[in-house]
């Protein structure tokens, strides 16, 4: 007869495999919430778009010089179809501050470039989500498309 010996785990070490497994558990519960819930989101693909009627007109560009009118036709991007309904609620304000952005304009040879168009479609999106920010809405905005932007000297 051969001297068989059990090997049985030692309780402390036991007792650590079952604190790192009930450890690990919430963790990997809380990044599956996190990824399904980015999966739901790009599943339902809500893009709201959301014209902002009528077209702007508006002069830029120096005092001192020849008059340079901006004619730009702008949409407003969301990923919530709730957003709809707070930009409607605020689009005189909305509005105003486009208006005052696009008036700010002094270099209109910077508006006739793809990177000042883009520089002023982002500052445009700051400026609204600050006012959907400030009427403490909940939404925002996920970008500003310039549908028309004509710059007459």
């Amino acid at each position: 007869m051969t001297n068989c010996k059990l090997m049985t785990p030692q309780p402390k070490f036991v007792l650590l495999s079952i604190f790192l497994l009930f450890s690990l558990v919430p963790a990997a519960w809380a990044e599956d919430a996190v990824q399904a819930e980015e999966e739901t989101a790009e599943e339902s693909g809500i893009t709201d778009y959301i014209a902002m009627e009528p077209p702007f007109v508006t002069h830029v560009g120096s005092s001192d010089g020849k008059l340079t009118y901006l004619k730009a036709a702008v949409t407003l991007r969301a990923s919530r179809q709730t957003t709809r309904t707070a930009v409607a609620a605020h689009m005189p304000r909305l509005r105003h501050e486009l208006v005052m952005l696009f008036g700010e304009q002094t270099d209109t040879e910077k508006l006739t470039t793809m990177d000042g168009q883009q520089a002023l479609r982002e500052e445009a999106k700051s400026r609204i989500n600050g006012v959907l920010e400030e009427q403490q809405t909940g939404e925002a905005i996920t970008g500003v498309l310039f549908t028309e932007f004509v710059v007459q000297k």
